[in-house]
């Protein structure tokens, strides 16, 4: 299954309360279709659910289903939302990511920042000719160069 497939084929669902077992959300999503996989992150130091989860189905169709029927369903007493998962690298969100928020290199270093900012020669000149134009009056900071306190000058 190839990896844009598997997106389409995975939901993620927010809103879990802390009691949400995989074995849970299996039987809770089973009746749109097979299921692949559930993943049901937990806090390492509680060792609690996160109060979010992935499902990913066999095909993109039971997924979409999913989501049609149980966005804004109820499970334990609240209420879930149900939408499509994001393509975001690895399950932490980062991995394999080298472009835009979220990546581990600088935003002017990426070259797709790069080629939306870059300035060409004929922008260059036409900046310059302009900032010629307008400084064609005098010079505003002509005359200050004896002053070194600010404020009014005393009265003597």
């Amino acid at each position: 299954m190839s990896d844009e497939t598997r997106v389409k084929s995975t939901i993620y669902v927010t809103g879990l309360d802390p009691a949400t077992t995989g074995d849970t959300l299996y039987s809770f999503f089973l009746p749109f279709g097979e299921i692949v996989d559930v993943h049901l992150p937990t806090d390492k130091s509680t060792a609690q659910a996160k109060g979010f989860a992935y499902v990913e189905f066999s095909i993109p169709e039971d997924a979409a289903a999913a989501i049609d029927n149980f966005d804004q369903a109820e499970l334990y007493g609240k209420v879930i939302k149900v939408s499509q998962a994001k393509n975001l690298g690895g399950r932490d969100g980062t991995a394999g990511r080298t472009e835009g928020l979220g990546s581990k290199v600088a935003v002017w270093e990426q070259e797709g920042w790069l080629k939306k900012h870059e300035v060409d020669e004929e922008d260059k000149k036409a900046v310059e000719q302009a900032a010629a134009a307008k400084g064609s009056g005098p010079d505003p900071m002509e005359g200050l160069e004896g002053l070194d306190v600010a404020g009014p000058k005393p009265k003597s």
